[in-house]
């Protein structure tokens, strides 16, 4: 179900042709920064992988991938990527990386379930980037070091963008705020996952929260992860479980948090193992991935990705995803857009 948020007298800070512009110097900009912030090389990704070897993710466990058969394979079924996460550590794996090195990659994707609105569209553009860590880097300070680096990368991409836009005055904070997710349900007893996020972002206007995925005292989840990427059990910040979370920052378009990264540590074979059993897929284990990891032939890896079309359009400030990206809108939505001075591509 499409949903639309109409911010009030919204009005673009730039026209088509200056916003098409601004999107290819930010990409650029931004994914050198990245790129030597954290000490990775650029490889060439797949939009497809075979169905069946646990390599795609299944994000929530809830979506699905869009798929199709291979005639000179027999028919054997490919499946759109969702996001690279275990890929990338068969990369790093294949292309031999040391420790304190990585990769990063232009993601592209297709989101078939996706609820379209302002922050979600079909298709997907992400930076997925992945960084071989030692055993001692498999820590909660060691993951905000990483946090750290990309919000610098950050600071300095929206100071680029005022300096050729002079309209777009920058407005992230010096420092990101960490949380744990527990803390912050703690903090916000009465409101929902979502709204919590909303409260603390515009608080501090830019948040990591930290354990998404593991269970909290109330007994759900902050938001769900599948349970062979990301490492959401091993205790971190003050004890609590979690290795990874999500980077939000406020936007003042929307006025509303919006998630620009969603990251961690990942899994280890204990990790791993505790996390199928945990969430009742023990099965995978037989699956080509989980085998490989299982057998000490991946190394340990810090990875995320980071949105792209989300990135320009905070930093652009627009008001829908559809503005810097082209795809598929309910016909009702675009004409709605235009009358809300939202241009979509």
């Amino acid at each position: 179900m499409s949903y639309l948020i109409k911010p009030k007298g919204y009005k673009p800070l730039l026209d088509l042709k200056q916003t098409e512009r601004g999107i290819k110097q930010i990409k650029d900009f931004f994914q050198l920064n990245l790129s030597s912030e954290l000490k990775l090389r650029r490889v060439t990704a797949p939009l497809f992988v075979l169905k069946g070897m646990g390599i795609n993710d299944d994000l929530s466990g809830k979506e699905r991938a869009v798929s199709f058969p291979i005639k000179d394979l027999g028919d054997a079924q490919a499946e759109v990527v969702h996001s690279l996460a275990k890929w990338k550590r068969l990369t790093l794996a294949d292309y031999k990386i040391e420790p304190g090195y990585g990769i990063y990659t232009d993601m592209n994707a297709i989101r078939s379930d996706e609820e379209l609105g302002n922050l979600h569209s079909l298709y997907v553009d992400q930076w997925d980037w992945e960084r071989v860590i030692n055993p001692e880097n498999r820590t909660v300070d060691f993951l905000k070091e990483i946090v750290n680096r990309i919000y610098a990368a950050m600071i300095r991409t929206e100071y680029m963008v005022y300096e050729t836009y002079a309209q777009i005055k920058p407005c992230l904070p010096e420092k990101i705020h960490f949380i744990h997710a527990e803390e912050l349900r703690q903090q916000y007893p009465n409101l929902d996952a979502k709204d919590r996020e909303h409260a603390i972002t515009k608080k501090y206007g830019a948040v990591f929260v930290i354990g998404i995925g593991c269970k909290l005292g109330d007994g759900k989840e902050h938001d769900l992860r599948a349970p062979d990427y990301d490492d959401y059990s091993t205790p971190g910040l003050n004890g609590l479980p979690g290795l990874n979370g999500d980077l939000l920052l406020w936007d003042h378009v929307l006025e509303r948090s919006i998630e620009l990264s969603s990251m961690g540590i990942r899994v280890d074979k204990e990790a791993l193992l505790r996390q199928l059993k945990e969430s009742g897929n023990e099965n995978r284990k037989e699956l080509y991935f989980h085998k490989r990891l299982l057998n000490d032939t991946l190394p340990l890896s810090i990875g995320g990705g980071i949105g792209q079309s989300r990135l320009c359009m905070y930093y652009l400030r627009k008001a829908h995803i559809g503005e810097i990206q082209a795809s598929i809108w309910p016909e009702e939505m675009r004409k709605e857009c235009e009358q809300l001075n939202m241009p979509l591509i």
